[in-house]
């Protein structure tokens, strides 16, 4: 394995290598008042960090979604905040320009203000990141007011909560009746008045996250809340398509790494089996011929040879099946 640390974060295309102006809070609203989209991906580690900042997005969310597509969870409630530091720390070492924030996790906010305090105080000096989110409507608006008073970024979430899936009985649309949609609209506006800079709505009718959009000051974040807000979040594996979970209505694959990972560890696997893999010309070393017969009469073994076991080169088909 190469472990040669590169000098500076690899740029993934030439034009990626062009310094990107630092996304700040006040970028976001001069994007909501200029109806410029915003654009949100999560990230999980230095790989995708750098990707996010490359190309660039504007915010780069390490979001809990992490307790599935990386760590093998069956919610995003098993996850702890340690677990939640040290990925927010591997995105912070890849992230330059994008504003980088930390979901806070199940159960390190809700029980009170002072533990919701505590948490995103580790977020910002464990974790590294520059502003946290939080699930929930009226019931946060004292955490978020306490964070915010301290100097701690919130970004609001409203609509679906994932963190609260069972007592929602599973992950459905909010919002569709007019007493539900009533409830979103007074929780966006008070999580608005309390501090929050932003706020995520995630699974609610067309409409309604549209309307409340518009009744807001503060840049909206959809995620199955259509076109109609500042800006969208998908999930990183969903949106490259290697999530093999549900995909959710609100999901697009903008890319099929999954096809290609297969194409490339079957490919490997077969380069290994069929003896074309490692080449000793093109991926081996060689050693001066003299040192080399000094080590074998040192070893008493001057007439030992090796040649590679002659291996059939793969088909096509065969590389397919495998």
């Amino acid at each position: 394995m190469s472990v040669r640390p590169a000098k500076h974060p690899p740029a993934l295309t030439p034009s990626a290598s062009i310094p990107h102006a630092k996304t700040t809070i006040g970028c976001l609203l001069s994007l909501r008042i200029s109806k410029t989209p915003i654009t949100v991906l999560t990230a999980y580690d230095y790989p995708t960090a750098l990707a996010c900042s490359a190309h660039p997005v504007d915010i780069t969310l390490v979001g809990d979604s992490l307790a599935q597509v990386c760590l093998g969870y069956p919610s995003t409630t098993r996850l702890s905040l340690d677990e939640m530091l040290h990925h927010c720390r591997a995105v912070a070492r890849g992230s330059t320009s994008p504003l980088l924030i930390g979901d806070l996790p199940f159960g390190t906010y809700a029980p009170s203000v002072s533990d919701a305090v505590k948490s995103a105080v580790r977020m910002v000096q464990e974790g590294h990141v520059e502003g946290v989110k939080l699930e929930g409507g009226e019931e946060t608006v004292e955490h978020v007011r306490a964070l915010t008073k301290i100097g701690i970024p919130v970004m609001a979430h409203i609509g679906l909560l994932p963190q609260r899936h069972v007592s929602l009985s599973g992950y459905k649309v909010q919002g569709r009746t007019a007493q539900s949609a009533s409830t979103l609209l007074r929780a966006a506006r008070a999580l608005e008045d309390a501090g929050a800079f932003s706020i995520v709505l995630e699974a609610m009718p067309t409409l309604l996250g549209a309307y409340i959009t518009e009744q807001l000051n503060i840049p909206t974040i959809g995620i199955g809340a259509g076109p109609g807000t500042s800006g969208q979040v998908l999930v990183w594996d969903d949106m490259v398509g290697t999530w093999s979970g549900h995909k959710p209505r609100f999901v697009r694959h903008f890319a099929d790494v999954r096809k290609e990972v297969v194409r490339g560890v079957s490919g490997y696997v077969n380069a290994v089996r069929n003896g074309t893999f490692p080449d000793s010309d093109r991926e081996g070393y060689s050693m001066d011929r003299g040192e080399w017969e000094k080590f074998l009469a040192a070893e008493g073994r001057p007439s030992w040879s090796w040649t590679p076991a002659p291996r059939d080169t793969p088909t096509e088909d065969a590389v397919a099946e495998s």
